[in-house]
């Protein structure tokens, strides 16, 4: 066997092996996906209530502006962390893919697990009027 020939034939192999690079999917129709495989047992597939909160009105309930970092606490969980009687599961416990860097504020990343970030997005984008 020649050695082109051998190197032909790993070609697959190495692509495989080659790291993933591509971005994180932090995009609402991610987000979208995300909670109909673990949020739909409470909050309904609308997300407008079943056993869990009115996620469809969260910005009303705040004055009529979304408030993403208290969202983002809300789903991972880490302020109810060991707590009997939170309800909500601590997704963020369980990892929720690699972070992406995201400014809040003015000058300051921080660094966010990328499907809790589009989990957010997703209840952001299906914000009732009133």
């Amino acid at each position: 066997m020649t050695h082109r020939f051998a190197a032909l034939l790993l070609l697959p192999a190495l692509a495989a092996c080659q790291a993933d690079t591509s971005e994180p999917r932090v995009d609402a129709a991610h987000g979208m996906a995300l909670f109909a495989q673990d949020c739909t047992a409470c909050h309904g597939t609308d997300a407008m209530g079943g056993t869990g909160p009115d996620l469809t009105s969260i910005s009303s309930r705040n004055g009529g502006t979304f408030p993403m970092t208290r969202v983002l606490g809300q789903i991972d969980g880490l302020g109810r962390h060991g707590d009997p009687e939170a309800v909500m599961p601590e997704f963020g416990a369980a990892g929720m893919g690699p972070t992406v860097v995201v400014e809040f504020e003015e000058g300051i990343g921080t660094p966010v697990p990328a499907d809790l970030l589009a989990l957010a997005r997703y209840l952001e984008s299906i914000q009732s009027d009133g």
